[in-house]
């Protein structure tokens, strides 16, 4: 039983796209459908606003099908034509994206960026805003409830996402029972033997983004299998991860030269630990044992470390 917060004034844009009448009506298509009404049910909902100015013949194009598949699939939705389809995802997008002013000026491209630093940048920026639109404290409050009960968590990435991963099982390891990085650089024989004895009393924490790896989906649906609570972090409601997550944490991971940008992630997992850090008094007990133990080894401006310094004054004495 999925346990995914209902969308909220808060939530993201593409998360409530996903919960509308049509989304759901498209998100049955991208579990139920042909391929190539899978094809389309996935770009149009992860492109909402782009669609509503595409032609039938460029949104055939995008899809890789033909125009008579493309209303065909709009008459199995019960539209007249794509027309009246591309009418409805207008309709709705704009009582998302309000004013109506913004809806428009994302249609007709206004803005501008001058050069591939700008524009990595400003997806950087669009990206982690769109995140924190997305996740409330309510739904982060409960996947730390499910973390601090959690014999184990496992943690799992693979590809880009692995060094999301291994970020993430490094700052949670302090205050879980215990943190399995899953697939470390054994790759998925390694992963699926560090997954074998998971249990319903664990979480799997999957992070996964364009492009997807088969074998993060195969591996969540085997936890899955056994009753494993699974928090999935991903870029949207599309994603194939996303329909096996109890809890979803969107980053969106819009790039405009990478298959997927990383930024949203890393802010989303750094809220996800930040908040698991200041849960309970013993974690904020935990961060500063931690910090004082490290502390020997950091250096200082005058470029000596603490215990060099400790060290010296140990001789002088």
């Amino acid at each position: 039983m999925k346990k995914n917060i209902a969308p909220t004034e808060s939530s993201s844009p593409d998360l409530i796209f996903a919960k509308s009448i049509l989304g759901e009506a498209l998100m049955t298509q991208l579990k139920e459908g042909s391929s190539s009404y899978r094809r389309i049910a996935d770009y149009l909902l992860r492109n909402q606003v782009k669609v509503t100015a595409l032609g039938i013949e460029d949104m055939a194009e995008q899809c890789e099908v033909s125009t008579a598949t493309i209303s065909r699939f709009a008459r199995d939705l019960n539209f007249a034509n794509y027309a009246a389809l591309k009418n409805k995802i207008a309709e709705t997008v704009q009582e998302i994206f309000s004013p109506v002013e913004k809806l428009r000026n994302t249609i007709e491209g206004r803005k501008s960026v001058s050069s591939p630093m700008d524009a990595s940048l400003q997806s950087a920026l669009a990206n982690i805003n769109a995140a924190s639109q997305g996740i409330n404290d309510a739904q982060i409050d409960q996947v730390i409830t499910r973390l601090a009960k959690a014999g184990t968590v496992y943690i799992m990435g693979f590809g880009i996402s692995s060094h999301l991963a291994g970020m993430l099982a490094l700052h949670l390891q302090p205050y879980c029972n215990r943190v399995v990085e899953v697939v470390t650089y054994g790759g998925t024989e390694v992963a699926a033997g560090n997954l074998a004895n998971i249990t319903e009393k664990d979480v799997l924490i999957v992070i996964s983004f364009p492009r997807y790896a088969l074998d993060v989906i195969r591996l969540t649906e085997f936890a899955r299998q056994h009753s494993t609570c699974i928090v999935a972090i991903t870029d949207s409601s599309a994603s194939p991860i996303a329909q096996l997550g109890d809890y979803l944490l969107l980053a969106p991971s819009n790039h405009a030269v990478l298959a997927s940008s990383s930024s949203a992630a890393t802010a989303v997992i750094e809220a996800l630990v930040s908040s698991m850090m200041v849960s309970n008094k013993k974690n904020v007990e935990k961060a500063i044992r931690l910090t004082e133990a490290l502390s020997g080894y950091l250096h200082n401006n005058d470029n000596t470390s603490r215990t060099t310094q400790l060290e010296s004054r140990k001789t002088k004495k």
